[in-house]
């Protein structure tokens, strides 16, 4: 990620994605005066609060109003959630094998595959 300065950072425009106004805008990123919202303001730039699905948003704002928000400064919470990958089996597929299976050592050759058996045939097998 390129570095910015604060000037590009001020001029991206950041709205409060969780107190959407009746006609569908955003009103600014802070409060002023004793202004009251009804929800805990969350923070995004215009651009990014845009190209947001609207699940999106909703799960942010969550996220954002599930972290205490007690003290003098505000607590950050993720805008998207992470996602979570699955892992890898040892051949490098996504799904690991389910069906029968043989396991053993037959000879020098470990076979977890009823395939592997009818390629390497019965003179492995005990």
């Amino acid at each position: 990620m390129a570095k910015k300065g604060l000037r590009a950072w001020v001029k991206e425009n950041w709205v409060d994605i969780a107190n959407r106004r009746k006609d569908g805008s955003y009103p600014k990123c802070g409060r002023s005066g004793g202004e009251k919202r009804k929800n805990y303001p969350k923070c995004v730039p215009i651009a990014k609060a845009r190209a947001m699905s609207k699940g999106q948003r909703a799960g942010a704002v969550r996220r954002k109003q599930a972290v205490a928000n007690t003290g003098p400064t505000p607590s950050r919470a993720a805008t998207f959630a992470k996602t979570k990958r699955k892992k890898a089996s040892i051949g490098g597929s996504m799904q690991p094998y389910i069906g029968r299976s043989i396991k053993g050592e037959y000879g020098e050759v470990n076979l977890s595959n009823p395939s592997y058996v009818k390629y390497y045939g019965k003179k492995f097998m005990p």
